[in-house]
């Protein structure tokens, strides 16, 4: 066989594949465009193709293979459970990330030079939130090439206030049902800290001790997707070091992205011969927290929040990890709460990881749509439990409306607690 870059790909995984076309019309880009290339049974072929050395990794095969949001709605879909992601990021992988030069080196620079390191994304934070609070950002809204404007669009709103994890253990309310380590992750401490402190909240009321492993780092999920697997690899050994130290009975993460690429460590150490016993351990411990408390049971009083929302699947949660009812059942277990279904609430709303930076046209598209479907609903919030859905739905309420509040599940069971409490 010659080489092409990608003849190291697992070619049975690519066999699997029937060309049966039941991933078709879950597939985002493909729905959009009803293009072959854009499909995943299209994009297979491509692999297939190249591996086999009939065609050139060219930038024409790198367009199709990074038009795909990652969104693994395919494996849902497919009888033969084609594991279609392992296919894309291994392709990826010998492409590396998308765009000209210089935008590789910028996502280089981010995926190495920071996403590891807490303390520069802490100081990034801090100077996005002085651009913020200054007047600069508007002053420089009308001077940005059109790109950039849009970009700046999506920027959230920097807190004033991060996560710090506590040193050491926090022990639980009341009897203590399970002993469990917390990705504080590296995205949800800056922009959704009081995300992370609910999840802890609601934790600790369901009798979770909760351990911070010190020195635990970004998941990798970024890295992954984009075709840097250097730098994953070193973050995921670090956290499976860190963690499998803790001595818990499972390791909680409260953002979809992070679950499924720390679900998959064992995948992506899988020719380490140091670590592919470790990682295989480690990715058995790793729990979605919904996950988590709806197989533990919840207990103690929950308070009525008298509100109707949706829900929105984090890619990742449901085609990823498979984790579907788990979230609903939590939902459904507040009182005064009422769940309306919006149509596709599986499907991509189009943040998947960077892709609304670097596809923003196509991310528009299929975010419109998702506004849409959720002002069917009639639900006055929506419910995402993920870091990237959450912003892209905020900035689609803005942009698109309806100008409805999007909140983390942990966000709504923490306030219940909250209500039961004051109404004790």
């Amino acid at each position: 066989m010659p080489s092409t870059g990608v003849a190291s790909l697992d070619l049975a995984e690519l066999y699997n594949c029937v060309h049966c076309g039941l991933c078709l019309n879950q597939c985002p880009t493909y729905r959009v465009l009803r293009l072959e290339p854009e499909s995943p049974r299209g994009r297979i072929h491509l692999v297939k193709a190249a591996a086999e050395g009939r065609i050139e990794l060219n930038e024409r095969f790198k367009e199709h293979m990074y038009l795909c949001l990652l969104c693994r709605a395919c494996e849902t879909a497919c009888p033969s459970g084609v594991q279609y992601g392992r296919i894309a990021e291994t392709a990826r992988e010998h492409l590396g990330p998308p765009g000209s030069n210089f935008a590789r080196s910028v996502q280089y620079f981010v995926f190495r030079q920071l996403l590891p390191y807490s303390r520069r994304l802490r100081i990034l934070a801090r100077l996005l939130r002085l651009y913020q609070r200054a007047g600069l950002q508007k002053l420089m809204r009308n001077l940005l090439p059109k790109k950039l404007r849009e970009m700046d669009a999506m920027l959230p709103r920097i807190p004033a206030k991060f996560f710090l994890p506590a040193s050491g253990v926090l022990p639980a309310s009341g009897e203590r049902r399970a002993r469990v380590a917390f990705l504080h992750g590296c995205v949800m401490p800056l922009l959704f800290g009081n995300v992370n402190e609910a999840t802890v909240r609601v934790l600790r009321r369901n009798g979770c001790e909760i351990v911070f492993p010190q020195n635990q780092t970004c998941c990798g999920a970024l890295n992954i997707h984009n075709g840097e697997t250097r730098a994953a690899k070193r973050m995921a050994r670090q956290n499976i070091d860190i963690f499998l130290g803790a001595d818990v009975d499972a390791i909680i993460v409260n953002a979809a992205g992070c679950g499924a690429a720390m679900k998959e460590y064992d995948y992506l150490l899988r020719d380490d011969p140091a670590y592919a016993g470790k990682a295989k351990r480690f990715s058995a411990q790793v729990k979605d927290a919904a996950e988590f408390l709806a197989g533990l049971g919840l207990v103690g009083k929950l308070g009525p929040l008298e509100m109707t929302v949706s829900y929105q699947d984090p890619c990742h949660l449901a085609h990823a990890q498979r984790v579907r009812n788990q979230p609903r059942e939590l939902l459904r277990a507040i009182p005064g709460l009422r769940l309306v279904e919006m149509e596709g609430a599986d499907r991509c709303c189009g943040s998947a990881g960077i892709y609304n930076i670097t596809h923003p046209g196509m991310s528009r598209r299929l975010l419109e749509e998702k506004m849409r479907a959720l002002a069917e609903t009639g639900a006055k919030a929506v419910i995402a439990p993920n870091p990237g859905c959450m912003l892209q739905l905020r900035y689609g309420a803005r942009a698109f409306g309806p100008a409805l509040p999007v909140y983390h599940l942990m966000d709504l069971l923490d306030r219940s607690y909250n209500q039961a409490e004051r109404s004790a």
